[in-house]
């Protein structure tokens, strides 16, 4: 049996879940348009693990979103993580964020795009086929009206994440699905960070590092 604590920062979405053998059996998130990372997450991880009736001592691993995504984001989750595995000594599973993202979309054929929102017309793309096998690796990509074309022409492709906000302002094609308002979520974590965990496909804690994709750029702030 494997009880596992998963966090999620990558995007606004503040989520943690507490799974058994890979399923959810605690999830605690919040949907919000503004970053409550810092404020809220300790807060989440306290009450999943109480609605759990668990106790930390019993987690037998840590899971953490590893990117790309907000660089603050991905700070503050990786960090909280890498505290609590070495105050527990507990082993650190990170899970792709796009992998875990494309999870939420359920079809039978047809190509998954999980994206997240990058500056101006830019996207943190990855490219699934229908059994969330990788068939294109993670990219930042700018987004124009030909994107995606060669997989739009062979059949239905699902976007997934908040750049598909200005994804669709671009993209008409008729085999092209948009599945709005939706983020990554410490949820389809569970069965991720499960399998790695079978597999004893742990990372190092003491040089582990977010997957920033890009260098962090510090934005001078409005006046």
């Amino acid at each position: 049996m494997s009880l596992i604590l998963s966090i999620e920062t990558a995007t606004t979405n503040c989520s943690v879940s507490v799974s058994k053998d890979g399923n959810t059996i605690v999830l605690k998130e919040d949907y919000d348009k503004n970053y409550s990372h810092a404020e809220r997450l300790h807060v989440y991880i306290d009450e999943v693990l109480k609605d759990a009736t668990i106790e930390s001592s019993q987690l037998d691993a840590i899971a953490v979103s590893k990117g790309p995504g907000s660089y603050t984001g991905l700070r503050i989750g990786v960090s909280a993580a890498k505290g609590l595995c070495f105050a527990l000594n507990k082993p650190l599973i990170s899970i792709p964020t796009l992998e875990a993202l494309a999870h939420q979309v359920v079809c039978n054929d047809g190509i998954i795009v999980a994206m997240l929102d990058a500056r101006r017309m830019e996207v943190y793309a990855a490219i699934f086929d229908s059994n969330y096998n990788q068939i294109k690796e993670t990219q930042a990509k700018i987004l124009d009206e030909s994107s995606f074309k060669e997989y739009l022409t062979q059949g239905k492709v699902y976007f997934i994440g908040n750049g598909v906000e200005k994804t669709k302002t671009l993209i008409s094609h008729p085999n092209a699905i948009f599945i709005e308002d939706k983020l990554p979520s410490a949820n389809e974590m569970s069965a991720l960070a499960n399998q790695k965990y079978k597999k004893s496909d742990f990372e190092d804690i003491a040089y582990f590092e977010p997957y920033y994709l890009k260098d962090f750029v510090a934005l001078m702030p409005k006046a």
